[in-house]
């Protein structure tokens, strides 16, 4: 939710409004809780080495969440971010290796390939490009946006071993590696290159027109249309950002992997949008922001780091999460019937 949108609620009943204020940062005080449990419970929670961890192990979630935010503020939703990444990925790899028949073979043809500039370029183009075609499809065609990008899912992935016949590109050079391995100080460098454009992206919804078009048509797409806004762009625009945020994220993880797999971002797209409803941003659109997402993000990061350090099994781990989820929608909801 917006800082505009608490005041007017806190005006308009004369008093805080305390419902208002849960909503933008009950996520954070959750977050809080959770890190001193885990402190006590197991103190190698906060080892610098941990906390650098799971900011690292969530980078990748995050890119993807900020995407998402955008395209969910408009009341839309993006289940194909996952097997985009996994196309750009490979797209990455292949352009810095030369082709895709450079499977495993070490460093060999890395004379043969663009460089890794081109390779970060064409990882980027193909995620704009799927998040384009998708958008088109979505503010034109007037196509729900959870049939558009289920077919995205499926097309994507199908794309993805095709593209490189079922087969993982894998071995690049300390150049390559760096983006996702490498540390600047002792901060990783996927973690700054998250943060860099959480700020950004906070910058853009929060101060300029443009963001405030992005809640406007999420609010009310039809009024938002009424009073000029060119409702269609909007929504396309948003599709463009998270397909941008999908091909970023798929060099970066195949960077971090040393490989571009078929099945690298399997499920990614669950957690992604659960990041960030948990941050507070409204599946009905028009509600939220880059801080609750940031913060949803680390929330699942935080959740399932502590929980491994504590032997608890994996699978008890993705049924709190979507336990955590369920419970997420329904304070939603609950606000939205209070207001």
């Amino acid at each position: 939710m917006t800082t505009q949108s608490v005041t007017k609620s806190t005006a308009r009943k004369g008093g805080t409004d305390w419902s208002a204020y849960a909503s933008q940062f009950g996520a954070l005080g959750v977050l809080i809780i959770i890190c001193i449990i885990f402190a006590v419970i197991e103190p190698a929670f906060v080892s610098p080495i941990n906390l650098f961890n799971v900011l690292r192990q969530v980078s990748i979630y995050g890119l993807l969440a900020l995407g998402m935010t955008f395209v969910i503020l408009t009341g839309g939703i993006d289940l194909s971010v996952g097997s985009l990444l996994a196309l750009s990925g490979l797209v990455a790899a292949a352009v810095y290796k030369g082709g895709t028949g450079l499977l495993s073979a070490g460093t060999a043809g890395q004379a043969a390939g663009f460089g890794l500039w081109p390779a970060i370029g064409a990882a980027i183009l193909v995620g704009i490009l799927g998040g384009l075609l998708q958008g088109s499809v979505v503010s034109w065609l007037k196509v729900p946006p959870f049939i558009v990008t289920l077919g995205g899912l499926t097309a994507f992935r199908g794309l993805a071993l095709l593209f490189s016949s079922g087969q993982p590109i894998s071995t690049f050079t300390d150049e390559y590696k760096f983006w996702g391995q490498g540390m600047i100080g002792p901060v990783p460098v996927p973690v700054i290159i998250f943060l860099s454009f959480a700020v950004l992206a906070f910058i853009i919804l929060r101060y300029t027109r443009y963001g405030r078009h992005v809640y406007a048509v999420g609010g009310n797409p039809e009024a938002a249309r009424l009073s000029g806004l060119k409702v269609n762009n909007v929504v396309l625009s948003v599709y463009v950002i998270t397909g941008f945020f999908a091909g970023l994220s798929g060099f970066l993880l195949s960077s971090r992997l040393n490989s571009a797999e078929q099945v690298a971002g399997v499920g990614y797209e669950l957690t992604v949008i659960a990041g960030v409803v948990i941050g507070g941003t409204s599946l009905f659109g028009g509600e939220g922001g880059i801080f609750g997402t940031v913060i949803g993000i680390l929330l699942i990061g935080v959740l399932s780091n502590g929980l491994t350090l504590m032997n608890v099994s994996p699978y008890i781990q993705q049924i709190l999460v979507g336990l955590i989820i369920v419970f997420a929608v329904f304070l939603d909801q609950l606000i939205k019937r209070r207001r």
